[in-house]
């Protein structure tokens, strides 16, 4: 933990220069779209980790306030990553394993490495441990993605072939270890 503080510290920099504090969220896609051409071009994930999470910060300070519905629930966004949880995302990219209690910020901490590995073009898989969770965070969370200019799809039970395939398609992938399982076997049954 000593020596990742110091990156939190290095984000929270990066996030307060002018040009972090003057995008608005008309600019979010174009900042995403330069860091995955950086990718694209050579740059590692961890050589624009910190201005990444900055970004990322920088879109959860502009949903404050914006209201969705999801089912039957109405969420209001009010949620900025504190530093135990920037320093949660920086372990998680990492590889590490990041345990915390009900209520601590896990959904939001995962945010972090989500967007900042959905820059490599290769997609990400969430895995959740139902097919409620799934839906609920790829919209939750999705209003972020989409915000920072990336796609969003969801794969839980009922979901046809082709709307499986939009979902692995997406920057960003929800879905419960059953069906990534049973899609990854029909994959490679299929004829």
């Amino acid at each position: 933990l000593k020596r990742l503080w110091p990156e939190v510290t290095r984000v929270r920099e990066i996030l307060a220069k002018p040009e972090i504090r003057a995008l608005a969220k008309e600019d979010l896609p174009k900042k995403t779209q330069e860091f995955k051409d950086l990718v694209q071009n050579g740059a590692t994930l961890e050589d624009i980790m910190h201005e990444a999470f900055a970004v990322h910060i920088r879109a959860c300070e502009l949903l404050q306030g914006e209201k969705m519905t999801i089912g039957r629930q109405e969420f209001t966004w009010d949620m900025i990553p504190f530093d135990v949880q920037i320093l949660g995302g920086i372990a998680l990219h990492r590889g590490c394993i990041a345990e915390m209690k009900t209520g601590e910020g896990k959904t939001l901490v995962s945010t972090l490495p989500v967007y900042l590995n959905a820059l490599s073009g290769k997609g990400v898989h969430v895995v959740t441990v139902n097919d409620y969770l799934a839906k609920r965070d790829s919209a939750w969370m999705g209003l972020l993605y989409t915000t920072l200019g990336l796609t969003v799809g969801t794969v839980v039970h009922g979901v046809a072939t082709e709307g499986r395939r939009k979902a692995y398609a997406s920057d960003i992938t929800y879905g419960t270890n059953n069906e990534y399982g049973f899609d990854y076997l029909r994959d490679n049954m299929a004829s």
